[in-house]
């Protein structure tokens, strides 16, 4: 099918069900639309969208290999008045800046993927000399290799990925490494480029923030040199500083370190956790502190504003609880055992935060494990082997540390809450004889678990099996809940480059 019957094959069934009506009519017609129309109209809607933006971003990349700098006022763009493509599609599109580099971005990515860059560029007089020079052999000159993206352009102009999709992809995989010996830069292309491939098959059940995280968790495994060379710059480029504005207001402006801004995050997290659709399961003596917090007039960036100051005046040996509220604030590190030994030898390995999976040099869980000490957990490919029975009532610190690490936080399709917002759920319930083991277990956010068990939702798994979400009868089809696609690779100790990504079975050994 050619690119606009696809697209005239869209429209068809958007005017089917839609019918001819004015622009000024839409939101009265879809408001009296029956829900399963409206999906359609989305989804079909979205497949045209995502046609024509792939026709957009081609036709911006090839503006920008016209409009490059060498070519001077030559160019399309400087012909037209701009300093750059990228201005220039801005002001075409009605976009922000930001989405007109993205769009420029993903254009040329397409047309280096399909070799034409140099196509797309208008010739000049120094190509019909360049092209004199080169004589005879020009004709014989060896195919360029395909770049390790292109399979992602493929993908998009077939309608599999979406442009939003792809850039994350493009984006999290950022470029391999190019040391400079021929054999080991073939070796870190053919990684990344299966790398892209694994993503864009993942990308029909994902979200983009998932494809954005994983890219960068593949990323950091496979090159731990250039992932320790970011956590120093993001390292050497925190700060504070504080001004008045012309009116005499004083602000401030941080920026974080990874530790650090995990750190505080978890100080306000643990604080603010009833505010924020945190665990109810809290002890007695503390329900009447999460009710005065969850009545309490000031916004939520009052309240951490506000705590900020109170943790600064108290000093870092205040009393947890009176300036927290609930429990001790705290970052968990978790690294594997391999990790864990090769940093010990001296060469780069990675480690990730537990909330957010955000990639640390394994020396940084070895230097707070000299404080906080450390915590094995044992973990293969079905879950972990903490048991309780029936004995316990509710899952332990250690079994919830163990689903945090086999979960990373809501297991509900497309929630982002991390592990320390969730609840642990007994999908035998516990009152039909269901036990209290890992296996049996998994985490939910507090919106989603009470969604299951208030709507008629249930969560079911054969053996060590995937578990499966079935929605209330007649709305849908039983679905497999997935696990975080960067948890998928975190755990994998890859040692650069390896065409490799599942992770075999191994241990973690999480530092508090």
């Amino acid at each position: 099918m050619s690119f606009f019957d696809d697209i005239h094959q869209h429209l068809g069934v958007l005017r089917d069900v839609v019918g001819e009506v004015d622009a000024g009519a839409l939101p009265t017609t879809v408001a009296e639309a029956r829900d399963a129309d409206v999906l359609r109209m989305i989804r079909e809607s979205t497949r045209v969208i995502e046609a024509l933006a792939s026709l957009r971003i081609a036709a911006s990349g090839v503006l920008a290999a016209r409009s490059r700098r060498e070519q001077g006022h030559d160019g399309v763009a400087a012909g037209e008045g701009h300093r750059s493509a990228v201005s220039m599609v801005q002001e075409i599109t009605g976009t922000t800046r930001t989405e007109a580099a993205k769009q420029v971005r993903l254009g040329e990515s397409l047309l280096d993927g399909a070799n034409l860059l140099g196509a797309a560029r208008a010739p000049s007089a120094d190509d019909a000399v360049d092209a004199a020079d080169a004589g005879d052999d020009a004709g014989t000159a060896r195919p360029a290799r395909e770049p390790w993206h292109a399979s992602l352009g493929r993908a998009q102009l077939a309608g599999t990925l979406s442009a939003a999709q792809h850039h994350a992809i493009l984006r999290g995989l950022g470029d391999p490494p190019a040391p400079g010996d021929c054999t080991v830069d073939a070796e870190f292309a053919e990684a990344w480029s299966l790398a892209a491939v694994q993503l864009t098959e993942e990308a029909t059940h994902r979200t983009v923030e998932e494809l954005a995280a994983a890219a960068r968790t593949i990323r950091d495994r496979l090159d731990p040199d250039g992932a320790e060379q970011r956590f120093a710059a993001r390292f050497d480029g925190r700060s504070f500083r504080m001004w008045k504005d012309t009116h005499g207001v004083s602000h401030g402006h941080l920026t974080f370190d990874d530790e650090s801004a995990a750190f505080l995050q978890s100080v306000f997290d643990s604080a603010l956790r009833p505010r924020r659709g945190g665990p109810r399961f809290i002890a007695d003596d503390e329900k009447a502190a999460a009710a005065e917090l969850r009545d309490d007039p000031r916004t939520n960036t009052q309240l951490e504003f506000d705590l900020l100051l109170d943790i600064l005046r108290a000093g870092v040996l205040a009393d947890a609880k009176a300036v927290h509220g609930t429990r001790q604030a705290g970052v968990r590190i978790v690294v594997t055992d391999q990790a864990w030994q090769t940093s010990h030898d001296g060469a780069p390995a990675v480690a990730h935060l537990e909330d957010g999976l955000a990639a640390l040099p394994a020396w940084v869980a070895a230097q707070r494990a000299c404080d906080s000490g450390t915590r094995t957990v044992w973990v293969d490919g079905a879950g972990e082997p903490l048991r309780l029975g029936r004995e316990q009532r509710l899952f332990s610190s250690g079994q919830r540390l163990t689903l945090a690490l086999r979960d990373g936080g809501c297991r509900w399709h497309g929630c982002d809450r991390p592990a320390s917002m969730c609840e642990a759920h007994h999908i035998d319930p516990y009152s039909e004889g269901g036990r209290t083991d890992t296996d049996r277990g998994i985490l939910l956010c507090r919106f989603h678990h009470m969604q299951l068990h208030h709507h008629r939702w249930r969560i079911t798994r054969e053996g060590d099996g995937d578990f499966v979400l079935h929605p209330p009868p007649a709305r849908g089809e039983p679905s497999v809940l997935v696990p975080r696609l960067a948890l998928t690779y975190a755990w994998a100790d890859i040692s650069p480059p390896l065409a490799r990504f599942r992770p075999p079975p191994g241990a973690a050994a999480p530092t508090n």
